[in-house]
C-alpha cells in the first residue's frame, strides 16, 4: 500500500555453493530473498488462508499467481519466483493504455478465477474475520502496478498476496484506480510515476474501466475514496495490534500523508469526473 519505491529491491546475485542467492527486499521487518528459483517471505498470522487461496488458485490452474512449496526450516512461506520486472520499474508500464488494459484484464481475470473459491481456513485475514460475505469475493487487496511482474507491457503474475481480504470486487479495481488513474498531483505523476506529460486522468479511468469490464463509471470516484479509506483504517488497526510495517508507518507519518492523500481525492474529484 501506498508504494513509491520499489517493492523488489534486489541486489546482485550471489553463489551459495550450487543456489543462487539474492535479496528482493531487505526492508526491517520484512526481508524477502530469492533461492534458486524460489522466493522465501515471512508469514503473517493469517498466512494459512493466503495460502489456502493460492493452493485454489494453482488447482484450477490460474497461471498468474506464485505456487505455494510449503514452509522452510526457518519458518518463512516458499513459493515459485516469476521472473520479469516489477516493483519501481512497473509504473512505467502502466503510464502507456498498453499495460494499462492489461493490467485491467488481469484483475477481471483473477475476480472470474476466485468466484468460486470458499475458504474454510480459520486464520481469517488481514484486520478482517468472518466469511465471505454475498456479492464479496477473496480480493487480492494491493493489486498496484509493482506488484505485478511485467514482460514488455504484458502482465505474467502477481505478486504479495498479504492483504488478500474479502471485498467487493470494486474493491481491487478503485485500488488499482488510485495508482493508475493516477490519483495523486502532476507533480508526482512527472517526478514519480512514469509520466512526460500530466495524464489525462478522466480518460485512463474511462480504459481502465472499460478494459476491466465495467458498463460505467459512475460512482468509482467514490470507490475510490471508499477504498482508499478501508485500506488506511486496516493499517491503523493492524498497528493497533503491533503489526509491522504498519507501527513503523504509523511513527514515520506514513498514516498521516495516506490521510492527507484521501482528502486531495475529495477535493480534486473533478479531475476524473
Amino acid at each position: 500500500m501506498w508504494k513509491m519505491a520499489l517493492r523488489r529491491r534486489s541486489r546482485p546475485v550471489a553463489s551459495l555453493g550450487m543456489v543462487d542467492y539474492q535479496v528482493l527486499q531487505d526492508d526491517p521487518h520484512r526481508r524477502v530473498v530469492r533461492i534458486g528459483d524460489t522466493v522465501r517471505r515471512p508469514v503473517h498470522p493469517w498466512s494459512a488462508s493466503v495460502h489456502e487461496l493460492l493452493r485454489y488458485l494453482r488447482e484450477i490452474g490460474f497461471l498468474y499467481a506464485p505456487r505455494l512449496l510449503g514452509i522452510d526450516d526457518e519458518g518463512r512461506e516458499v513459493l515459485s519466483y516469476i521472473g520479469g520486472e516489477s516493483g519501481g520499474r512497473a509504473w512505467a508500464k502502466v503510464a502507456e493504455n498498453e499495460g494499462l488494459v492489461a493490467m485491467a484484464r488481469l484483475l477481471r481475470g483473477y475476480h472470474e478465477a476466485v468466484r468460486g473459491f470458499s475458504p474454510v481456513a480459520e486464520a481469517g485475514w488481514a484486520a478482517r474475520t468472518g466469511a465471505v460475505n454475498t456479492g464479496e469475493l477473496v480480493c487480492h487487496g494491493d493489486f498496484g502496478p509493482w506488484n505485478l511482474v511485467w514482460r514488455g507491457y504484458r502482465p505474467v503474475g502477481i505478486l504479495d498476496w498479504d492483504y488478500a481480504w474479502p471485498a467487493r470486487p470494486i474493491h481491487d479495481v478503485a485500488y488499482a484506480l488510485e495508482y493508475v488513474a493516477p490519483f495523486r498531483d502532476d507533480g508526482t505523476c512527472l517526478r514519480w510515476l512514469g509520466y512526460s506529460a500530466p495524464p489525462d486522468r478522466r480518460r485512463r479511468l474511462e480504459v481502465f474501466a472499460e478494459a476491466y469490464g465495467l458498463s460505467s463509471t459512475v460512482g468509482l470516484v467514490d470507490e475510490v475514496v471508499a477504498q482508499q479509506r478501508a485500506v488506511w483504517q486496516r493499517a491503523r488497526l493492524l498497528a493497533a495490534q503491533g503489526r509491522q510495517p504498519q507501527v513503523a508507518w504509523r511513527e514515520s507519518g506514513v498514516l498521516d500523508a495516506a490521510a492527507e492523500r484521501i482528502r486531495w481525492s475529495r477535493a480534486n474529484r473533478h479531475l476524473f469526473e
